[in-house]
């Protein structure tokens, strides 16, 4: 897992691009950018009322859920000494850090594969 250290211009083009969320410093397993609120910001169309970023997570046995417009979204403000956004809704601020996931190749598996077949 690496934080996402490029300054990126929006915190929308961050989205688009983050495999994992942290909100107010807890884990959002579960993050959504809906479809129809998207083709309306690429048509420059921002709403109070769309929810555009959803974000869920658990904190202990409690599932939290935030639900952001684009209008909320497009107002974001990057800090950079945290790595992270400042994002506004009706409850306050919040902190939103993107993050890229990034994997290990299979290669054992690759090369077991080709063993057998070389064996064969």
């Amino acid at each position: 897992m690496t934080l996402m250290t490029t300054e990126t211009p929006t915190l929308l083009t961050a989205l688009e691009t983050a495999d994992m969320l942290l909100i107010d410093d807890l884990h959002a397993w579960q993050f959504a950018l809906d479809e129809a609120a998207l083709a309306q910001v690429a048509q420059g169309v921002f709403a109070d009322a769309d929810g555009l970023l959803s974000i869920e997570c658990m904190d202990g046995r409690t599932r939290r859920v935030w639900r952001f417009s684009s209008v909320q979204v497009r107002a974001a403000t990057f800090d950079a000494p945290s790595d992270s956004w400042r994002i506004a809704d009706a409850d306050g601020e919040h902190r939103l850090v993107c993050m890229a996931a990034f994997g290990g190749d299979d290669s054992d598996a690759d090369n077991e594969q080709q063993g057998a077949s070389n064996d064969a």
